[in-house]
């Protein structure tokens, strides 16, 4: 699943007109850079969360044939639904076994391929070191289990796998992604892995050009 229908707040006035995902990094769409990335590593159903200009993504990327995946698209209506209401709102169409889930609007190298979730576990991670507009971090790391504090901290870099019984509980609805991570934490149910290749948070017009810059 890529996660595509935020507002975009930070990025405006350049997401006014056009989506977030749609924003160029070398002359293609950051969500179509996650597509072809995805598809390469061999999954071939993705489906696409859509609420802020969503029919924009839709006529871009259209049913996924030309890319060799099938896209399905999962709407939300009339707000978006924060990570976890998006995620859940499209389960059904996510399938009973683990699924990836990335945010589409960071720019990243990192392999698909090699994505896995441990057994015993309804979440995996992929943390990144600190950037500089988030030196704080958001998890800890120990053993290979994810923390919610650690003294060593690092980013959630919106990349994950999922089990659908990570959203045990949960109705449908507008909610956040951290309350359950920290629940799974708890139970000794997330794990993480570190990723020190290249990844970027392309979230404000100075970080996207300074991205093209280079």
């Amino acid at each position: 699943m890529i996660l595509a229908a935020g507002r975009g707040e930070r990025m405006r006035p350049l997401t006014d007109t056009l989506p977030k995902p749609l924003l160029r990094i070398h002359g293609k769409p950051l969500i179509e850079r996650h597509v072809e990335r995805l598809a390469r590593a061999g999954m071939s159903r993705i489906v696409i969360n859509l609420a802020w200009l969503g029919s924009m993504i839709r006529d871009h990327l259209g049913d996924g044939s030309r890319y060799g995946v099938r896209i399905e698209y999962s709407v939300e209506s009339p707000q978006a639904l924060e990570t976890a209401g998006g995620i859940f709102r499209a389960l059904p169409s996510l399938g009973a076994g683990p699924f990836v889930v990335v945010n589409g609007d960071v720019f990243t190298e990192y392999g698909f391929e090699g994505l896995a979730l441990p057994e015993a576990r309804d979440a995996h991670l992929v943390l990144v070191p600190n950037p500089p507009q988030h030196p704080r971090g958001d998890f800890g790391l120990c053993a290979g289990l994810a923390l919610p504090s650690a003294r060593q901290q690092y980013t959630f870099g919106g990349i994950a796998v999922y089990r659908p019984e990570f959203f045990a509980g949960c109705a449908d609805g507008r909610f956040p992604l951290k309350p359950l991570l920290v629940r799974a934490m708890a139970a000794h149910r997330c794990s993480a892995e570190v990723y020190t290749g290249r990844w970027e948070d392309v979230g404000t017009p100075e970080r996207l050009r300074a991205l093209n810059a280079r």
